[in-house]
């Protein structure tokens, strides 16, 4: 398996560069907490992807892997919305990493939703 080749991979990598980016623009006092949180959820996605799926693991580990990766996004999603209400985040922005990150959500779910069918 290619894990480059997977969707949810590639778009996932390619968010945690653009979250590592963002968060850098950050004010100075949330650079320690806030941007190191999210970059090290937005980074926990893709690896738990690639770790779970790369190993030659029972669907069941697999599993694990991809619902660690589904808490990190679920825990980027809570940081988008703070920066939001925060007013830390343009709109834009917001809209475009929350449309993104739910589609990472969707793929992983979906990814789930098969190795469990197949365990079956």
């Amino acid at each position: 398996m290619d894990i480059k080749k997977i969707d949810v991979y590639q778009r996932s990598y390619r968010l945690a560069i653009e979250i590592h980016h963002f968060s850098l623009t950050l004010p100075s006092y949330l650079r320690y907490d806030l941007s190191d949180q999210m970059r090290r959820a937005s980074r926990s996605i893709p690896s738990n992807i690639r770790e779970g799926l790369m190993r030659n693991k029972s669907n069941k580990d697999k599993v694990n892997f991809l619902r660690t990766a589904i808490g990190s996004n679920d825990e980027i999603l809570f940081n988008l919305d703070f920066l939001k209400d925060s007013e830390l985040m343009e709109e834009k922005r917001f809209q475009y990493f929350v449309s993104e990150y739910d589609i990472v959500g969707k793929q992983l779910n979906r990814f789930i939703q098969t190795l469990t069918s197949s365990n079956q």
